[in-house]
C-alpha cells in the first residue's frame, strides 16, 4: 500500500511512519522537508496550499497540525484566525486533493480535546457530543467534520482521538518527558498532575489497523467511523515514584493530584483487536531512562 503521511517529522507522524515502514508499505511524506535518512519518498506540501497536487496513492493519515512550537492547545499563539484558517481550509483542501488522487481512505489524527477539559473523572465515548473548551479542541472537531462529508462507497475515512503521547521517538533525542525527569532527579519540585497517556507505538497500531481494509470489512464499520485511542491514567506521583524505584533517583515525587481527568472508552478499538502495552510497556519505557539520567546527574 502506498501511503501519504502529513505531520510525518513530528512524534506522532514519526511513530507512524516508522510503523508503516516495518509492516513494507510504500511512504510519502507530506511535507516542508523530507524525513533524512529515511527510506521514504517526499512531496512539498503545506496547510496553507489551496490546491494541494499530490501523488497517486491508497491511503492518507493526516498528522500535521499548523501551530506555534511546542504548543498544542494554545498553539494559535497571538493569531487565531491564521490557526484556524491553516488547519481548516488547509485540512479540507487536503482530504479533496487525497480524494482526489485516488486514495480510497483517510486517517485523521484528532484529540481528546474534542470532549472538553470540563468532563473531569466521566467516561469518554466516541458518541458523546463534542464540547471542545480550546481552539485546538474546535479545530479538531471541524476537521472531523470535514472528513465525514467527504466520505462514502470509494473513500473512507477513519478518526483516531488520541490522547497525550509518550516514548521514544524513532530517531530522535529525548522524549516528552525528558525535562520533567531531569528536574525531578535533580531533587527540583515538580507540580502534581494526572493524565491519560498512550504510547506512541501503540497508536501507530491504531492507524495500521484501521487502515487495514480486511479489519474493516471484517467488523462491517461504516464509511466513516471514530475511534478513542488511550491506555493509562498516569499520575505523576506514581511515575516518579516508579522512576525513583527503578533508576535511583534522589527526587521526591509530588503529592497524588486531586483532579482525574476523563476516561476515554476505547472498547471499540479493541474490538478490532487493539490492545495497548499497560503497565508494563510504561515500565519498560522508564527503565530505557536510567542511563540518561545518570549521565545527566
Amino acid at each position: 500500500m502506498h501511503v501519504l503521511i502529513t505531520g510525518a517529522g513530528g512524534t506522532v507522524g514519526r511513530f507512524v511512519t516508522r510503523r508503516m515502514l516495518d509492516e513494507g508499505h510504500q511512504v510519502t511524506v507530506l511535507g516542508r522537508r523530507p524525513l533524512q535518512g529515511w527510506q521514504t519518498a517526499f512531496c512539498p506540501h503545506d496547510l496553507a496550499d489551496t490546491a494541494p497536487d499530490l501523488p497517486s496513492a491508497d491511503a492518507l493519515v493526516h498528522c500535521a497540525l499548523a501551530h506555534e512550537p511546542g504548543k498544542f492547545r494554545g498553539g494559535e499563539g497571538n493569531d487565531p484566525d491564521r490557526f484556524r484558517r491553516l488547519n481548516g481550509e488547509g485540512t479540507r483542501a487536503l482530504f479533496s486533493a487525497a480524494r482526489d488522487a485516488g486514495c480510497r481512505q483517510a486517517v485523521f489524527l484528532s484529540s481528546r480535546a474534542v470532549y472538553g477539559d470540563h468532563r473531569q473523572g466521566e467516561l469518554l465515548t466516541e458518541t458523546d457530543r463534542p464540547a471542545p473548551d480550546t481552539l485546538y479542541g474546535q479545530v479538531k472537531v471541524a476537521g472531523e467534520a470535514m472528513l465525514e462529508d467527504m466520505t462514502g462507497p470509494t473513500f473512507r475515512g477513519a478518526v483516531l482521538r488520541a490522547t497525550g503521547i509518550y516514548g521514544r521517538v524513532p530517531e530522535r533525542a529525548g522524549h516528552k518527558w525528558s525535562d520533567l525527569f531531569r528536574a525531578f532527579a535533580c531533587g527540583e519540585a515538580v507540580a502534581s498532575r494526572k493524565a491519560s497517556e498512550v504510547h506512541g507505538e501503540d497508536l501507530a497500531r491504531a492507524v495500521a489497523l484501521v487502515l487495514d481494509e480486511g479489519v474493516w470489512q471484517a467488523v462491517l464499520l461504516a464509511h466513516f467511523e471514530v475511534f478513542n485511542v488511550s491506555d493509562l491514567v498516569i499520575d505523576r506521583h506514581d511515575l516518579l515514584a516508579e522512576l525513583k524505584d527503578l533508576c535511583g533517583c534522589a527526587g521526591t515525587p509530588p503529592k497524588p493530584a486531586t483532579s482525574q481527568p476523563g476516561v476515554m472508552d476505547t472498547a471499540k478499538l479493541e474490538a478490532l483487536g487493539w490492545r495497548p502495552g499497560g503497565q508494563e510497556r510504561l515500565t519498560d519505557f522508564l527503565q530505557t531512562c536510567c542511563a540518561e539520567l545518570q549521565a545527566s546527574a
